[in-house]
């Protein structure tokens, strides 16, 4: 033990130090939201704002949950249509992004490179960008004031279909061909060899997908007009708009954690995996 301490160079400890001292500052925004949400209203306007809460309350969740249970649609049904849209989602992001990875990372074909430039390329517009033309086809394909209107959107994931390219480029070529003499086909070597060797990416690409369909309203105002197929974030950010007065600063408070908390759970929950991911798709 004393000679494994000793061997750390000085350079190492302030390495240490400055990315320790990096790791508390960047967590700072967190307890700020969290100590936010407990905050009673007259802690909420002070400047410059405080940290930590003085004097923790729940009076910005009571008021939060009064106005909710106001509303003509009930607050659970948000709820359901976010957990509906982001499974629905999620599932078919990985299935697309990794048979996607899977055939431009270990198959031959024609025009190979153009499709993977194209990937590349999509990488680069933003969803501002691309609101019009998906505007187009999900009305073009009748699909408005339906489920499907959130969910397809996000299925041509470029960022899901690198990822999970980069992925596969690591396992060994030799192991699919060693699976295609013992006479293995293109779906058994996907689903028994592939699939569990990307478990890392996949992980990654949930959490990512996650974020932003749980977290997405655009779908929500462009392409439905039922308030029953809305979404809970959708929900919540037009919730603090109809309020009046200063009170939509402590129901904003309120509704900023409960909408953080489902993201940060599932980056906990799968952190591990994210980390692999990045250290092994090449992306720099």
């Amino acid at each position: 033990m004393m000679r494994s301490l000793r061997k750390v160079t000085f350079s190492q400890w302030l390495l240490l130090v400055v990315l320790t001292a990096i790791g508390l500052f960047m967590f700072i925004p967190i307890v700020f939201l969290f100590n936010n949400a407990f905050k009673p209203l007259n802690e909420l306007y002070l400047f410059p704002p405080p940290i930590f809460v003085r004097q923790p309350t729940m009076q910005n969740f009571d008021h939060l949950f009064l106005q909710a249970a106001a509303g003509a649609v009930p607050f659970t049904r948000y709820l359901f249509n976010s957990v509906v849209v982001a499974v629905a989602t999620l599932a078919a992001v990985v299935l697309v992004s990794t048979m996607a990875g899977y055939v431009l990372s270990k198959h031959r074909f024609h025009f190979k490179s153009v499709i993977m430039a194209t990937v590349m390329i999509s990488l680069m517009f933003v969803p501002e960008m691309v609101l019009i033309p998906r505007y187009l086809v999900v009305s073009g394909l009748g699909l408005k004031d339906t489920y499907w209107a959130h969910i397809l959107p996000f299925v041509a994931s470029p960022v899901a279909v690198f990822l999970m390219k980069q992925f596969i480029d690591q396992i060994p070529d030799a192991l699919l061909e060693a699976a295609k003499l013992d006479g293995a086909t293109d779906m058994y070597m996907f689903t028994r060899i592939v699939i569990p060797l990307t478990a890392p990416a996949v992980a990654t690409i949930c959490i990512i997908t996650f974020q932003l369909v749980f977290m997405d309203v655009t779908t929500s105002t462009y392409y439905t007009t039922k308030d029953t197929l809305k979404t809970m974030a959708f929900y919540m950010t037009s919730f603090t708009i109809n309020i009046p007065g200063v009170a939509a600063a402590s129901v904003g408070a309120a509704i900023g954690l409960l909408m953080f908390l489902p993201n940060l759970l599932l980056f906990l929950l799968f952190q591990r995996k994210m980390i692999q991911t990045m250290l092994h798709s090449g992306v720099k």
